[in-house]
C-alpha cells in the first residue's frame, strides 16, 4: 500500500532544504536512479536499455551487492554512470544507532572507492563520485543525516518516485506516476531489484522512449 505520494509535496522538500530533492535546470533532462543493485538478474539489462537511448543515470548501490557482483558494478562505471551510497546492507536508519549507521555507509564509501581506484574502465571522463547517498526507505535520523553532510555526502531524495517495488501497484500505473509528473530536473526512483523487475521492465523502456521523443535527456547526478 503506497504511504508516500509518487509526487513529493513542495512543503516536504521545504523542511529538508540541505537535502537533494530534484536538480535546478530549465534544460530538458531529467535524473533516473537506481536503488538497491547491482543485481545480476536485471542490472545489466537495465545498462543495455539505457545505452539503447544513450541515457546516464545514478545507480545507489547496496555495499554487499558490490562485493556479491564486482564484474556486474564495474560495467556501470564502464557505461560512464554515476555511482551512490545506500548503506553496506539496506539499513533502516531509524532502527540503527548513529554509530553503526554512519560506519555502514563509511564502508559502503571503502568498497565503492577500492572498485573505483582499480577499474579499468575509469577515465577521467568517466570518474563517479561515491560522496551521493540515499537512505533506504527514504528514511533515517536527523543526527544521522546532520552527520553525513558533515563527513561531505551530498544526500539526494527524489522528486518523482515510481513505486516499481510495489507488487500491487500496476506496471500501466507505475508508468503514469512518472509521466503524469516528471518535469525539469524531476529525480526519479527506480530499483534495479528482483522484486521491482516485473514493473520495471515495463517502465523504462516506455519512460526513455516518451521523454526521448519529447526532447529530453537522460542525465546522471554528480
Amino acid at each position: 500500500m503506497k504511504i508516500i505520494p509518487a509526487k513529493i509535496p513542495g512543503f516536504v522538500k521545504a523542511l529538508f532544504p540541505n537535502f537533494i530533492w530534484n536538480i535546478d535546470t530549465t534544460k530538458k533532462e531529467l535524473f533516473l536512479t537506481f536503488d538497491d543493485g547491482p543485481t545480476p538478474e536485471i542490472t545489466d539489462w537495465v545498462l543495455q536499455t539505457l545505452k539503447d537511448y544513450n541515457a546516464k543515470a545514478t545507480f545507489f548501490c547496496i555495499g554487499s551487492n558490490i562485493e556479491a557482483n564486482i564484474e556486474i558494478f564495474q560495467n556501470i562505471i564502464k557505461e560512464g554512470h554515476s555511482i551512490g551510497n545506500h548503506t553496506y546492507n539496506h539499513l533502516k536508519g531509524w532502527k540503527t544507532k548513529t554509530k553503526m549507521y554512519l560506519g555502514n555507509v563509511e564502508l559502503t564509501d571503502s568498497v565503492i572507492q577500492f572498485q573505483i581506484q582499480n577499474s579499468k574502465f575509469l577515465t577521467d571522463n568517466n570518474k563517479p563520485s561515491s560522496k551521493l547517498f540515499r537512505p533506504p526507505y527514504g528514511k533515517f535520523k536527523n543526527k544521522q543525516s546532520k552527520k553525513l553532510l558533515k563527513l561531505g555526502y551530498k544526500i539526494v531524495m527524489w522528486d518523482i518516485l515510481s513505486y516499481d517495488w510495489d507488487k500491487s501497484v500496476s506496471k500501466e500505473t507505475c508508468l503514469k506516476n512518472i509521466t503524469s509528473a516528471a518535469k525539469e530536473g524531476s529525480i526519479i526512483v527506480l530499483h534495479d531489484s528482483i522484486k521491482a523487475s516485473r514493473n520495471l521492465k515495463y517502465v523504462l523502456p516506455k519512460v526513455l522512449e516518451y521523454y526521448s521523443k519529447k526532447g529530453y535527456e537522460f542525465k546522471s547526478i554528480t
